[in-house]
């Protein structure tokens, strides 16, 4: 562990009490559709890791990956998990419930951006979700990264809070506001997704000591730091 951590970022979702919103068209003719563990030889080449056993150790449990292609290659990719899931830049997990979803770690690889192809594919899995049931979505990505907070506005997302993490040697401070626009029971279940039950809480401040016990289920496996977004468009 590092002597210390900082990082900034936004948390946005999408409710889909009734229908998701309105697809979003790419610029390109894309092909959307799940990657399967079968793929990982074709995935791992598009991300750049080859022989990665990290990455083909993340189709277990409830994570699946998500890729749009063009003239067969994959040209984007996210995944998203239906279970509590590890953010690496935040050192703790997002809690879910059994109708949330949390998606993360979105790339378009660089030859085929600027073709909306990530707002596309956050509009198909939210599609997917919804016809299975899922009523509310997360994704979160850096205050720094225009592109992806872009897309999540695109794909019709709306944010929730914004979160400011500092940890010095064990000691971790986790500040979360409120967006005004955002409702108040979107906020109270953003703060609920992301403070660690073993936090203390004062108004906005969430507080404690790293090294707690991981949330039930969200173990984060060797090797592995899942990203937020580290999507350019």
């Amino acid at each position: 562990m590092s002597v210390w951590a900082l990082e900034s970022g936004t948390l946005w979702a999408v409710e889909m009490e009734g229908m998701p919103p309105a697809p979003v068209q790419p610029r390109a003719p894309a092909v959307f559709g799940e990657v399967r563990r079968r793929d990982y030889p074709e995935l791992a080449a598009a991300a750049g890791s080859p022989g990665s056993e990290s990455l083909l150790d993340r189709f277990s449990g409830l994570r699946r990956c998500f890729a749009a292609r063009l003239d067969g290659q994959i040209a984007a990719y996210g995944w998203v998990s239906q279970k509590d899931e590890r953010i690496g830049e935040l050192e703790r997990c997002i809690r879910l419930s059994s109708d949330e979803a949390y998606i993360w770690d979105c790339v378009t690889l660089p030859d085929y951006r600027r073709l909306r192809l990530y707002s596309a594919l956050l509009s198909h899995m939210l599609v997917v979700l919804h016809r299975e049931g899922v009523r509310r979505v997360w994704i979160g990505s850096s205050l720094s990264n225009r592109p992806s907070i872009q897309g999540f506005a695109n794909a019709g997302f709306q944010p929730a809070i914004t979160v400011l993490y500092l940890r010095l040697l064990k000691v971790r401070w986790f500040w979360l506001r409120g967006y005004p626009e955002a409702p108040d029971h979107l906020v109270r279940a953003a703060r609920q997704a992301m403070i660690d039950p073993h936090e203390q809480t004062w108004g906005p401040l969430a507080f404690g000591t790293a090294g707690a016990a991981p949330f039930s289920g969200c173990v984060q496996m060797e090797g592995q730091k899942n990203k937020m977004q580290s999507e350019t468009l």
